[in-house]
């Protein structure tokens, strides 16, 4: 889009762009989302951003009605495999916090220079400015919905002082941290865990757990998803509990600093037309967390497992005019292609079937320290599958190549890379690694082996498949 076309879309409140840009308005010296229900600034005062750290590198303090940092994802950093793409989903999951530029760098295959650059150049903001805004956003959840003492939250939301906490929260929302509370929306807070129990296993009943709307942009066909969860479920590490329209899914997690649980409500009539006049909504979700430092990672890997960062209208409209998929796409808009909350974990179930899968959970999974309902158990990590079979067995071939880092399924993994290192894999067949390639690697783009997936759909075959999948055209994996 040139800037002419944002502007337009801003003047008509246009959901669709929600998280593809943001603008600024210079007589304020606020940023917003493209749909901010305030009066339509003069174009002359408009400047746009392809992020929301951009916008604030320049100054811009967020907008108290349309929360511009509770928008979806941008849908292009998971289209994209180049290095921008993949350190925006490396930042994402929280790896400048952990790691440092250096680390991010790294990772990546570069030199922070190289990275720092790149990301400069296309968005406006180096790595530091973009992880800075992850924070803000995490430490305003934080502030917002549970009792935390600021302190803690200064350390859980990856802030290195008090200082640099409170001046980053007045540079982006023109608030003191206590002034954010005072004014937070009334809704369930988290209780403080009392002294001597172990955090995010003390709050009590269904509304327990620091609370979260988990956006989207445009019609979500969450049926379809919670379908797929519950056929899938491995009992121990997820249960669906619930009736169709009502279900709530849970899981276990396994994050850098420690563990958590979550659970993901279903959005009953969240299957709507696509048009700016639906803008989207969200999914309510639950984390119990016992380290609050790993909320960013856990959100983004929920966001990632449920698809919510997808560009629907973008989808919907490349696939409805193929005259094969126009009728699905009809009766189904705002289906996604659901990813995974653990990439590794993905690859061995892909690899071994549901009913293995829970054989290895029960005999090499991690016991929660406090069992809730039915998730008693982490999914057992690669090296405790070592043990699991002989050598030579496809399963140790695969665990050894995840423990080593022969083969990487992390969020800014080289897609092309993973894929021929795991098709050198004993007994990893193609139709396997394609799996592997759509939900661990979330690349929205592929298509099974031996199916009749056009190349006229790109770059969203992912989505094609996942339309043929449920109207039963092909058999699920």
């Amino acid at each position: 889009m040139d800037e002419d076309s944002r502007y337009e879309a801003v003047r008509s409140r246009d959901a669709r762009f929600d998280g593809e840009f943001f603008f600024g308005v210079t007589t304020t010296g606020i940023y917003c989302r493209p749909s901010c229900p305030a009066v339509t600034p003069k174009r002359r005062n408009v400047r746009f951003y392809a992020t929301a750290a951009a916008a604030q590198g320049y100054g811009f303090r967020a907008c108290r009605r349309c929360r511009p940092d509770a928008v979806p994802g941008s849908a292009e950093w998971n289209v994209r495999a180049d290095v921008v793409g993949r350190a925006m989903r490396l930042i994402g999951d929280g790896v400048v916090d952990r790691e440092g530029v250096a680390g991010l760098a790294v990772r990546l295959g570069y030199s922070a220079r190289q990275v720092q650059r790149q990301l400069t150049a296309e968005l406006g903001a180096g790595p530091v400015a973009l992880a800075r805004a992850q924070r803000a956003h995490t430490a305003r959840v934080l502030v917002q919905t549970t009792d935390l003492p600021i302190t803690e939250i200064v350390f859980a939301a990856g802030f290195a002082s008090v200082r640099q906490f409170n001046d980053t929260i007045r540079a982006v929302y023109a608030s003191t941290p206590s002034e954010l509370r005072t004014n937070a929306p009334k809704a369930p807070r988290v209780p403080k865990a009392p002294r001597g129990s172990k955090a995010g296993t003390t709050a009590p009943g269904p509304v327990g757990g620091i609370p979260l709307r988990l956006a989207h942009r445009g019609p979500y066909l969450s049926a379809a998803v919670f379908d797929l969860l519950a056929r899938e479920a491995v009992p121990g590490v997820e249960e669906i509990t619930g009736t169709p329209g009502r279900r709530t899914y849970r899981r276990t997690l396994r994050l850098p600093y420690g563990t958590g649980i979550a659970a993901v409500d279903e959005r009953p009539g969240a299957l709507r037309a696509a048009s700016p006049a639906h803008p989207g909504g969200w999914l309510d979700a639950r984390l119990h967390l016992t380290d609050h430092r790993d909320l960013t990672t856990a959100v983004q890997r929920l966001r990632r497992l449920f698809d919510l960062d997808a560009d629907p209208y973008a989808v919907d409209e490349r696939l409805g005019d193929d005259p094969r998929l126009a009728p699905l796409v009809a009766a189904r808009p705002g289906l996604r292609s659901p990813g995974t909350a653990d990439p590794e974990e993905l690859a061995v179930r892909a690899l071994v079937g549901r009913a293995e899968a829970e054989r290895l959970v029960r005999r090499y999974g991690t016991a929660l320290d406090v069992p809730s309902g039915g998730l008693t158990h982490l999914f057992p990590e690669p090296s405790a599958l070592l043990a699991a079979a002989a050598p030579g067995d496809p399963l140790t071939a695969l665990a050894t190549a995840l423990a080593d880092g022969t083969v990487r399924l992390d969020a800014g993994a080289d897609r092309d890379d993973a894929q021929q290192a795991l098709l050198a894999l004993p007994g990893m067949d193609a139709a396997t690694v394609a799996v592997i390639r759509t939900r661990a690697l979330g690349d929205p783009d592929v298509a099974p082996p031996g199916v009749d997936i056009p190349d006229a759909w790109r770059p969203w075959r992912s989505y094609a498949a996942q339309h043929l999948y449920t109207a039963g055209e092909l058999e699920f994996r």
